[in-house]
């Protein structure tokens, strides 16, 4: 071969190589800028959820703190189920994440197949904190207190009604396992969210409603409900004078944990980022007491330490599932 052809060659081979050299240097540095486009936090409930006021409550001082907007986006559908759905099989590139509580675990024991698995399908980015719920009733219905509830849905088995957000939702297996404790038969309306189950109590086709406290606690001066009790083991100290639910039926506890997850396998650098931009954002004044108003008592635990919360949850549910016998419609 010519002596000039084979230079020429071997000199468009190395530039060749050296522009596909360049090219894999120049993604792996976009790689390693993150976020380098809007991200988006699925609430996988409808407009005025809990999960959906609290991921409002943050998202636009939590896109200033990483550069990039953070975009709210409602996935409602099958007790949350779609929305989780969409996360679980997104791309683990740290631009799309769940907005999750208790419900996330439930639906791991409530349905008997979904898209999804609660615990290898996703890996805790941002821990928030914690919530108890409050079971209510339309200021209507005759009942003033757990007791007396319990009394007169006994006189009338099948004759009340509950709503919930929605099959395998928190107030779902909330009022299900107080049902089961208490002994009583109460039919249950799905919603797609806790605010449309709210909507039911206010219009009177529901009896109870056992929400959240982020959902509740707008309605704690509202003549048209009554507030019956709270999940937690102890009095709640965002609502004085309401008592346990437990007081009345021993060994009731129910709360939930909130936080963001993000798709298994989002690397080790983007999780920790976004938990440390979020824990920044939890010590604001401002934050915090929008917490407060939502009845969030806020915590602080690494992303390792909330996956190993996320585990013993889902233990802990799945047992509280069993003992409800509550069951996906």
């Amino acid at each position: 071969m010519n002596t000039a052809i084979t230079w020429k060659i071997r000199i468009a081979a190395i530039f060749l190589i050296g522009t596909c050299a360049a090219s894999f240097h120049h993604a792996a540095l976009a790689a390693d800028v993150w976020p380098s486009k809007p991200m988006k936090i699925i609430v996988p409930f409808s407009p005025g959820s809990v999960q959906d006021a609290l991921a409002r409550s943050f998202s636009n001082e939590l896109g200033s703190a990483l550069g990039e907007p953070v975009v709210v986006e409602n996935k409602a559908g099958a007790g949350g189920t779609v929305g989780t759905g969409i996360v679980g099989k997104s791309a683990p590139d740290g631009y799309t994440f769940l907005m999750a509580a208790a419900s996330h675990n439930i639906n791991g024991s409530l349905f008997n197949k979904i898209s999804f698995d609660p615990i290898k399908d996703f890996t805790g980015a941002a821990y928030i904190g914690t919530s108890s719920y409050i079971m209510m009733t339309n200021a209507e219905f005759p009942a003033k207190s757990v007791a007396e509830f319990i009394a007169l849905a006994k006189a009338n088995p099948g004759q009340y009604n509950y709503a919930s957000a929605g099959n395998g939702s928190a107030s779902h297996l909330a009022m299900a396992y107080f049902n089961s404790m208490a002994g009583i038969q109460l039919v249950h309306i799905p919603t797609k969210g806790t605010g449309d189950a709210i909507t039911e109590l206010l219009a009177g086709r529901a009896q109870a409603v056992i929400a959240a406290n982020v959902a509740a606690l707008p309605f704690a001066n509202d003549s048209r409900i009554r507030f019956l009790g709270v999940s937690s083991e102890k009095p709640s100290p965002f609502v004085p004078g309401v008592p346990p639910i437990g007081d009345t039926l021993k060994g009731y506890v129910f709360d939930s944990w909130f936080g963001l997850l993000a798709p298994a396998s989002t690397p080790n650098k983007i999780i920790t980022k976004m938990q440390s931009e979020m824990s920044k954002l939890l010590k604001q004044p401002e934050i915090i007491e929008r917490m407060r108003r939502q009845g969030i008592e806020i915590g602080n635990l690494s992303p390792n330490d909330f996956n190993q919360l996320l585990v013993r949850d889902y233990v802990r549910m799945a047992n509280v599932v069993k003992a409800s016998g509550a069951k996906a419609e």
